[in-house]
């Protein structure tokens, strides 16, 4: 380690997310670590004449933001200008969807596919104020009617298509979904052009898969993105066989060669976890284990820039879709199910609890997507069954999403030491039409931070993007406030949590999601210097004004990686 910082702050609140939560003044880093923290004083020994002295004037130093639940390669193909942008508020209605697909024919060729990302029926005027009427292929034949066109909603499980589309896919009335999927018909037995869940694999199959320039390129605007956000690390939640049909590949295994590609040519701009993806819904116990057998012992030479943590498994849907496995049944009827192999729920049970098993006996940290408060009891169920059959310390199991989390499901998590990685800007987005599917008292229960937190479970926070731009201050705004993003109403007020638990779900306890709580996460002497700078103070600041405070400067390693400070 050099004599002298290579970077020195002063004059800021220096916010440690340590045990305590202190905050200090000023901080230093030296050869990438953290030299030393507390006030001017113990920095000024360390300033050379080759130190950057950056005067935070009051702004708030921040540990690096580590988005832990982040599909890196398909945010950068849902983003323009690889893909419309369909979210609230770039459209309003299904007449401005329209619209964008007739601009986009206006600007490509004839015959190319159209692809958009973002929809939502909570943010489509026609279908808020009529919940019957969902999008269709007549919202887009007349303004598309010879390029296919796919548009991907913002959940990204339900996709729709013009009927150029269709006829290109080669679905019709006689066309059978594949398990665990939907075809959405109208009341004479013909495709509406929405898909849900599995029958997506229908288009993502008659799709070309993207090139390798194409992810590259999409990974690489992700990276920018983030660095503009002081996002430093994130976790690429399902990478492998599972994924090369979904979004045209970007969860498939090449993507995963691209990052290593990225990493040995210095372009890895943020440290990256990864899960495995070996199988997609509906794998049975046996294919699933055959799969991640197939996939081998898998090494990375730099763990903490690239490291592999487990493997990804679907247990259930989403609640828009009714897909959640539920106890109690939704508004209208039906209570969902799990997606895995099975014709019963017993059966059903039967298959994720040998996944699951498998998966721990091999080692494997698990990340499992489940929503649904049924699933979320047998998951976790399944979590301490397999830690039981088979002890193993500290192995961070933990649920992805937990919309519905139970006070039984968050206690045997807790028991085992095993997490949840929860979605407040997702929370944020559907906090409004969530009650359509569920009812006032579940919605506003949805994502329960305040129980989980209390009853010890460790908590991180994800954006799911591309279900939702990953920005974390929107996140803290929504986990302080609990306020929605269409009409600004509280959704359970009870599940609010304060700033500092909010703070820490992004940095340290998401770092402990990636084993490297030891030495990322929070700002301490000889921990990495993964560092956000956020201009204004946080810790004052209105909940309200945080997701408009700007990020002026972010490091990686020591490395300036977006700087608006010399601007």
């Amino acid at each position: 380690m050099g004599t002298y910082a290579d970077l020195v702050f002063l004059g800021g609140r220096v916010v440690t997310v340590d045990a305590e939560f202190s905050v200090a003044s000023a901080l230093a880093v030296t050869d990438g670590i953290i030299s030393a923290v507390g006030g001017q004083d113990d920095v000024a020994p360390l300033v050379g004449p080759g130190t950057r002295l950056v005067d935070l004037r009051g702004a708030t130093l921040l540990p690096g933001i580590n988005d832990s639940h982040l599909h890196g390669c398909a945010f950068g193909m849902a983003t323009p200008p690889l893909s419309l942008d369909l979210g609230h508020p770039a459209v309003s209605s299904l007449a401005d969807v329209a619209e964008a697909v007739r601009e986009a024919v206006g600007r490509v060729p004839g015959g190319q596919w159209i692809t958009g990302h973002g929809w939502g029926t909570g943010y489509l005027d026609e279908c808020v104020s009529d919940p019957k009427r969902l999008p269709s292929r007549c919202d887009l034949d007349a303004v598309s009617p010879d390029h296919p066109v796919v548009l991907y909603s913002f959940s990204g499980h339900a996709t729709w298509v013009n009927s150029k589309a269709l006829e290109l896919i080669g679905i019709d009335r006689h066309t059978v979904a594949p398990p665990g999927g939907a075809i959405v018909a109208d009341e004479a037995g013909e495709p509406t052009g929405l898909l849900h869940e599995g029958a997506q694999a229908l288009v993502q199959n008659a799709l070309p898969p993207l090139s390798r320039q194409e992810r590259t390129d999409a990974i690489r605007s992700t990276l920018a993105t983030l660095a503009r956000l002081g996002v430093t690390s994130y976790t690429e939640p399902g990478l492998g066989p599972g994924g090369d049909g979904i979004m045209r590949g970007a969860l498939g295994a090449e993507t995963l060669d691209i990052y290593r590609r990225l990493l040995a040519d210095g372009e890895l701009t943020a440290r990256l976890g990864v899960l495995l993806l070996p199988t997609g819904m509906a794998s049975t116990a046996e294919e699933f284990a055959r799969t991640l057998t197939a996939l081998g012992e898998i090494g990375d030479a730099d763990p903490r820039r690239l490291a592999i943590h487990g493997v990804k498994i679907f247990a259930d849907g989403i609640v828009p879709n009714k897909t959640s496995w539920m106890h109690e049944p939704y508004v209208g009827g039906g209570c969902g199910s799990l997606c895995v192999g099975g014709e019963t729920d017993d059966e059903r049970i039967a298959e994720i609890d040998a996944i699951i098993r498998h998966a721990h006996v091999a080692g494997h940290q698990l990340g499992i997507h489940v929503t649904g408060d049924r699933a979320c009891d047998t998951v976790a169920d399944a979590f301490a069954a397999a830690m039981a059959e088979h002890p193993r310390p500290d192995a961070r199991h933990y649920v992805i999403h937990g919309d519905f989390l139970t006070a039984h499901s968050m206690k045997v998590l807790a028991a085992h030491g095993f997490g949840v990685n929860m979605n407040p800007t997702i929370k944020w987005t559907v906090a409004d039409m969530e009650e359509e599917f569920v009812g006032a008292g579940r919605a506003a229960y949805a994502w329960p931070y305040r129980d989980a937190i209390d009853v010890g479970v460790r908590v991180a926070s994800g954006s799911d993007a591309p279900v939702t731009y990953p920005d974390w201050r929107q996140g803290v705004a929504t986990m302080v406030l609990r306020e929605s993003k269409a009409a600004g109403r509280v959704s359970g007020p009870e599940q609010r949590i304060g700033l500092a638990e909010a703070i820490r779900t992004y940095t340290i306890d998401a770092a402990w999601q990636d084993f490297a709580d030891d030495w990322k996460g929070s700002l301490e002497p000889g921990k990495v210097a993964d560092l956000c700078v956020l201009d204004g103070d946080l810790l004052t600041a209105d909940p309200h004004d945080i997701p408009e405070m700007p990020v002026v400067l972010t490091v990686v390693d020591g490395q300036v990686v977006h700087d608006t400070l010399r601007d």
